[in-house]
């Protein structure tokens, strides 16, 4: 292809695609094993967020303004950074096309922009969404808004919801249950509100070890799971839910239920650049080695974080076990060597129970159980708290961003 149809070119050696967790993490964790690296991060946004806490926000346990900070703060210093967004992948001419016309070229890649969060998928839920009682902890800017409806919820009909896996940490969108449960509990109202949690799966929660403890406190809050329920519409004003409703013979009815706070877990995908490349799998996600995180067709090419098609937990405990891999694994293809790090499919889920105690549920790939403490991993734990409020976003600032690999033990490749 003409090269002046594709507007300007930047010849780069490591391109990362996504300034997020994963791609800050790498690139910090990359240049302390190597500073003379070159490496050249895509990232449009200006802002950097720690997401994990935005459950916390929307449990009045965290302030939103302390999940965000300016892109240039945690960006490497050695590293480059294009403030722009990719827009297509060439894998076969090393080339990506930015949204400015500009076009890179790479001798490695590094693919983790993320996932998308398809609002746009749930008919009407843009529209209502921060207004009516319609919030979302998914959301930066309407994690507050959750927090704000649920101290003033003083009776009525709580629905939320959780869409089909995949999604970032699967045990988020139960978390807003548990928190604002715990709320009305404390205040002598959950009696008066009508609890529904719809899930579009089977399950509550996807290893089944951590089911009992969960279903302890979903009895204690006195709240119904209604499964293989699925939200496709909201009419905010109306203060009405759709949800298409399977049955045990696979037949959907469309159900509408009435609510006065709804908290909704949108719809991921995984971006059209990535979906629409050769870099995808059938479901549209990077593929890769789910061991190595390579690209199995396309060597130079690695992928970590929620972009991966992996049936890891997308978490940011996964990432900090993927960074490594990465890294090491990147570095020795460099040298021509063998790959020297397996991923073990490693993901956490602190699920915030109550205000005060957490299920810290570790597993890896097919639900291994792998706890980094020696205790019962199903038992809630005030240590756990305080793990997830106050240490994690500190480590996350002040190790993860900077390259300190902490609790990040690994596999050797057999």
């Amino acid at each position: 292809m003409n090269d002046q149809h594709w507007g300007p070119s930047i010849s780069a050696d490591i391109v990362v695609i996504g300034g997020g967790t994963a791609g800050i993490g790498f690139v910090a964790s990359l240049l302390k094993r190597d500073p003379g690296l070159k490496i050249t991060v895509i990232e449009p946004s200006t802002l950097h967020y720690y997401q994990p806490a935005w459950t916390l926000v929307g449990g009045g346990a965290y302030d939103a303004k302390d999940t965000a900070r300016p892109m240039n703060k945690v960006m490497p210093r050695q590293a480059t950074w294009i403030q722009a967004a990719v827009t297509g992948i060439d894998p076969d001419q090393r080339r990506l096309t930015l949204n400015d016309q500009r076009t890179v070229t790479y001798q490695n890649l590094i693919v983790c922009p993320g996932l998308r969060l398809a609002w746009e998928k749930i008919e009407g839920l843009q529209e209502s969404l921060g207004q009516h009682g319609v919030t979302s902890n998914y959301s930066y800017q309407h994690a507050q808004y959750t927090w704000d409806q649920v101290q003033k919820l003083r009776g009525g009909k709580a629905l939320f919801t959780q869409p089909p896996i995949p999604i970032k940490c699967a045990g988020a969108p139960q978390k807003a249950l548990y928190l604002s449960c715990d709320h009305w509990l404390k205040r002598n109202v959950l009696s008066k509100v009508d609890v529904e949690f719809n899930l579009a799966g089977a399950a509550l929660f996807g290893v089944s070890t951590f089911v009992p403890p969960l279903m302890k406190y979903i009895e204690k809050y006195n709240a119904r799971l209604a499964f293989n329920s699925n939200l496709v519409k909201v009419d905010g004003p109306a203060k009405t839910a759709w949800f298409d409703v399977k049955d045990a013979d696979g037949n959907v009815t469309r159900q509408a239920k009435t609510f006065d706070l709804l908290h909704v877990v949108p719809p991921q995908v995984s971006p059209d650049f990535i979906a629409q490349s050769p870099l995808a799998d059938a479901a549209g996600w990077c593929e890769v080695n789910p061991h190595t995180l390579q690209h199995p067709r396309y060597p130079e090419v690695f992928a970590l974080g929620d972009i991966c098609g992996t049936t890891n937990a997308k978490t940011a405990a996964a990432v900090r076990k993927q960074v490594v891999v990465v890294a090491e694994n990147l570095l020795a293809l460099r040298k021509e060597l063998a790959l020297p790090l397996k991923y073990d499919g490693y993901g956490s889920c602190p699920l915030t129970v109550e205000k005060g105690k957490v299920i810290l549920a570790e597993f890896g790939y097919g639900g291994k159980l792998l706890p980094t403490f020696p205790l019962d991993p199903t038992v809630p734990r005030r240590s756990a708290w305080w793990l997830k409020a106050t240490l994690l976003p500190w480590f996350y600032w002040n190790g993860m961003l900077k390259g300190r690999e902490w609790l990040t033990s690994l596999s050797k490749v057999d």
